[in-house]
């Protein structure tokens, strides 16, 4: 989805910092000589959530940042905006707040940064827990990862959807399976497991509300998520949130075997799966419109029947990704697929 920009790595804070850190209170533990106390001696006030298949315990945040779209409105569905320190988005995300229900909470909470997150910008905002997604805001490549923040007594929580990428690579269950994981684990560690209860079980509920509407004879439409891309299309495999949004309306994402997230695929494949429907992600530096002329003018993808016939859905960027607004799209896609018979 946001291109990965290179950038050098943040350099890792000298010893001396972290300890200063600590003596001002914005660290839990670190190389300063002290001691961590065992999990079963620890105060009240803390819970242990299964993350990415590693049990982890969590003081309740204080200081939370969040990263691009997911992270916010994971936490503001939950009614944690006030807590917020605040949060972290690609300027590509932009549209989706002004499309957003939350967008009283974007405005109330302040924006730390308009590329990708940082340990520094975390470290700056004195943030004591983040809320990411593995290679989209977590990243080897660029310094920032769960590992390397807690050296600096900042707690880290990754989206399940992307844990089969991290750690545990046996931690597999479907994206909306994964929303509503990190939903619930969020409840707990905020203490507002009651709501989060609620809204999991209203994701469910419209879920199943949606299945009924599927038509009861014939395969799924096949269809077609385009991203990005013109070498090679940016499209969505199985641990892709638009995955599940397709099954829930009632078709078959083509790339549904593709064991990846969001991913690049050849031409070829698209033009040989033969999609019905073309699902068009919608984002700020890419508007939907264009990327439709686009599609149009490739000679192999003239002969594919959602060109022929004209069948483009156009799907915000904030509806795609891993949030609770996953549902929304899939009723909107839902009803699309009804109006052309499918």
């Amino acid at each position: 989805m946001i291109r990965r920009i290179r950038r050098p790595l943040p350099r890792v804070l000298p010893r001396a910092l972290a300890c200063g850190l600590l003596a001002a209170g914005l660290l839990t533990s670190s190389g300063c000589g002290a001691e961590i106390e065992p999990a079963a001696k620890r105060k009240a006030g803390t819970v242990t959530v299964s993350n990415c298949g590693q049990d982890i315990t969590y003081t309740r945040p204080k200081r939370p940042v969040a990263y691009d779209v997911s992270g916010a409105e994971k936490m503001f569905s939950l009614g944690l905006a006030d807590r917020m320190r605040g949060y972290v988005m690609n300027t590509l995300g932009d549209p989706s707040i002004k499309g957003s229900p939350w967008r009283k909470d974007y405005a109330k909470v302040e924006r730390l940064g308009t590329e990708r997150i940082t340990r520094e910008i975390v470290v700056d905002a004195k943030a004591d827990w983040v809320l990411a997604g593995w290679n989209s805001g977590f990243s080897e490549e660029r310094g920032i990862t769960p590992a390397l923040l807690k050296k600096v007594g900042v707690a880290g929580y990754l989206h399940t959807e992307t844990c089969w990428d991290y750690g545990d690579k046996s931690v597999d269950v479907t994206p909306l399976e994964a929303l509503y994981t990190d939903l619930e684990n969020l409840g707990r560690i905020f203490g507002v497991e009651q709501r989060a209860d609620k809204l999991v079980a209203d994701l469910k509920d419209r879920t199943a509300a949606l299945k009924k509407t599927w038509p009861g004879k014939g395969a799924p439409a096949k269809v077609f998520v385009y991203d990005s891309g013109t070498d090679q299309p940016f499209t969505a495999g199985r641990h892709a949130a638009p995955n599940d949004i397709i099954t829930a309306a009632g078709g078959t994402n083509i790339f549904h075997d593709l064991d990846k997230g969001w991913t690049t695929v050849g031409w070829e494949p698209v033009v040989k799966a033969n999609p019905e429907v073309i699902v068009i992600v919608d984002y700020a530096d890419q508007p939907a419109k264009g990327k439709i002329a686009y599609l149009k003018s490739l000679p192999s993808m003239k002969s594919v029947p959602a060109v022929k016939n004209n069948r483009f859905f156009v799907i915000s960027y904030g509806d795609a990704v891993s949030g609770p607004r996953n549902v929304t799209g899939a009723e909107n896609l839902g009803r699309y697929l009804r109006s052309v018979g499918r």
